[in-house]
C-alpha cells in the first residue's frame, strides 16, 4: 500500500472566483516541518497570530477547482464555513494519521458510525465501507 500525501476535499459552500464560478472540489496535501514553520515569519502571522491558519492553508491545499496556484488572497475569501472545513480537514490528515473522517449519529436511528471525509462512504465496525446511508 503506497503512502498517501494528497486528500481529495469537497468544500461546503465553495470558492467563489474573480468571474462568480463557485469551486467546491479541491486536493490538500500533508504538512511538512516547513509549512508549519515559514508562516511563524510572516508579518501579517507576527501581526495578528489568527492569520496563521490562513497562511498556513494557502501552503498544503494545492489545487481548488481547476486553479493550482493557491493565494492567500483565495483562502481569505473562502466563507467562514469553508474555513472552519478546511482546518478541521487539516487536522485530521496531519495529526490523526490515515483517511480523515467523522463520527455522526443518525438523527432517526441513533446508530452511531464514522463517515470517510474523501469519500463519503460509511465506516462501519469492522473497518468496511458503505457508499450510503445504513
Amino acid at each position: 500500500m503506497a503512502f498517501k500525501t494528497q486528500f481529495p476535499f469537497r468544500l461546503p459552500r465553495g470558492y467563489v472566483d474573480e468571474h462568480g464560478n463557485v469551486h467546491r472540489d479541491g486536493v490538500m496535501r500533508l504538512a511538512t516541518a516547513r509549512d508549519e514553520i515559514l508562516p511563524l515569519q510572516d508579518y501579517r502571522v507576527q501581526s495578528n497570530r489568527a492569520y496563521l491558519v490562513i497562511v498556513l492553508l494557502s501552503r498544503v491545499i494545492t489545487k481548488i477547482g481547476d486553479d493550482e496556484h493557491i493565494s492567500v488572497d483565495m483562502i481569505e475569501n473562502l466563507f467562514s464555513t469553508d474555513l472552519a472545513y478546511l482546518q478541521e480537514f487539516y487536522r485530521k490528515i496531519n495529526e490523526e494519521g490515515g483517511a480523515p473522517k467523522h463520527h455522526v449519529t443518525c438523527p432517526k436511528c441513533q446508530h452511531a458510525m464514522d463517515v470517510d471525509m474523501v469519500t463519503g462512504a460509511l465506516i462501519t465496525e469492522g473497518g468496511s465501507g458503505q457508499s450510503g446511508p445504513g
